[in-house]
């Protein structure tokens, strides 16, 4: 008798956003098969593949700390083997070699063949549009395009990704309709620039004719929108949201400063009087309308007064979700002949108020959500808690709904009416309405 071969494990950890984890799933699903496939960083494996990211300064950090320690693992005999690929080795792969030659290759963003050859596996063309998901079953990212044509002063993405190129309609479609097929119930449509899709290809925005041919496939119930750019926003986007029951009231869309000055040097093709207009639009357009944005603190120059009118403005909008980040200089950028003037402790300071501010906008508009009604999907089970979201949230970094758990069992994945009983800054809890579960 000949007893088959144990296979390999390879161990995909992902740093960073999304768009990253999405290109860590097309890969695992390339190695299933030929290795096993597993994507924790604490799993016990023989190769380590390790997807960076090279946004900023932080993330910047955490995929070297990540890469020393797998080089340490491997010293140590607990891997055989070491792969970087992704945003930072993209961007700095020659320092990288230079400095960690323990890594057995570097690869960039678009390597994928090639990271598969040096892994001894077949690309298979066949797989098109094929993803091993490390989400929960229920709802997936699906990325619609690839690099971004803005130049914003402060952002390398168009130097690691390069330029704006959309995906082919049908070829998002069909992938969409495969993870359909596989249960997926939520969809979270992802880009760089998601409205600029289709310009490339077809000489004008597609990105509503996108998504209501989407919300067309059997199965799926939500569909979300990440990652717009405000300048050029497509007009007819917001009538599909406020028409289709399918697309969620939630808009993610980065406007980054509100001063004018900032917002020229940025290059962001808006000043604040066309981003307030745009931003009341936007809830005009869609009453009840989710907004998520980030903005930046700290950027060059940044005064008092200039941060001062930022704290003003979220003040004024009160964003239903809020990111914050600290300027960190990045090379090549325009940005990065600018002078960082403002001192590290005044960035944390600044990003401190302005987390504060949207801490208190959060709790009230979380408060007035008490008794009333919401359909939620159920994401996970979590000790005494059912953790679920409304079409107001987006896995990850938004509210979560936590429902005690009862005598009747929720099933992960499936839609409930809940209640809400009470709120805090971030969270909201409430119980199953009781009667028939007509929204699964």
């Amino acid at each position: 008798m000949v007893r088959k071969k144990k296979k390999q494990i390879v161990n995909v950890v992902t740093l960073g956003c999304s768009k990253n984890l999405v290109d860590s799933e097309v890969l695992m699903r390339q190695l299933d098969g030929r290795y096993e496939v597993v994507n924790d960083s604490n799993d016990p494996s023989d190769i380590m593949v390790i997807n960076t990211c090279g946004f900023i300064a932080d993330a910047k950090e955490e995929s070297v700390d990540m890469i020393l320690s797998a080089v340490e693992a491997k010293k140590a005999g607990e891997l055989k083997k070491v792969i970087v690929t992704g945003c930072l080795s993209q961007r700095y792969k020659k320092e990288l070699e230079n400095e960690i030659d323990q890594v057995d290759a570097f690869f960039g963003v678009n390597d994928l063949p090639q990271i598969l050859q040096t892994l001894e596996a077949d690309y298979k063309k066949e797989l098109l549009g094929e993803r091993h998901l490390t989400t929960p079953s229920h709802y997936a990212y699906l990325k619609v395009s690839e690099g971004c044509d803005r130049h914003c002063s402060f952002c390398a993405i168009p130097l690691i990704r390069g330029q704006h190129v959309s995906k082919p309609f049908e070829e998002i479609l069909e992938e969409a309709e495969n993870l359909a097929g596989r249960g997926v119930k939520e969809l979270l449509l992802i880009a760089q620039d998601l409205t600029y899709y289709g310009l490339d290809l077809y000489k004008k925005r597609r990105i509503a004719g996108l998504v209501e041919k989407l919300s067309e496939i059997k199965g799926i119930e939500w569909i979300r929108l990440h990652y717009a750019y405000p300048a050029g926003f497509p007009e007819d986007l917001l009538d599909i949201m406020r028409q289709n029951p399918k697309v969620c009231n939630y808009l993610d869309i980065p406007l980054q400063h509100i001063n004018n000055r900032i917002l020229q040097s940025m290059k962001r093709g808006l000043d604040e009087e066309k981003t307030r207009k745009l931003a009341y639009s936007w809830r005009e357009k869609v009453p009840g309308m989710a907004l998520r944005s980030t903005f930046i603190v700290g950027y060059p120059g940044e005064t008092e007064a200039e941060f001062q009118q930022l704290l003003d403005f979220v003040k004024e909008m009160r964003f239903d979700r809020l990111g914050v980040f600290q300027y960190s200089p990045e090379e090549d950028t325009a940005a990065f002949l600018l002078p960082d003037d403002v001192p590290a402790k005044v960035k944390q300071e600044r990003e401190d108020r302005l987390m504060e501010l949207q801490q208190q906008i959060a709790l009230e508009l979380n408060e007035e959500k008490v008794g009333k009604t919401f359909r939620v999907l159920i994401d996970k089970k979590e000790g005494d808690f059912y953790v679920g979201r409304t079409e107001f949230d987006s896995p990850e970094v938004d509210n979560e709904v936590l429902i005690p758990v009862g005598d009747a069992p929720l099933q992960i994945g499936d839609f409930y009416p809940v209640k809400i009983e009470r709120a805090d800054f971030y969270d909201l809890y409430g119980t199953v309405e009781p009667g028939p579960q007509d929204l699964k």
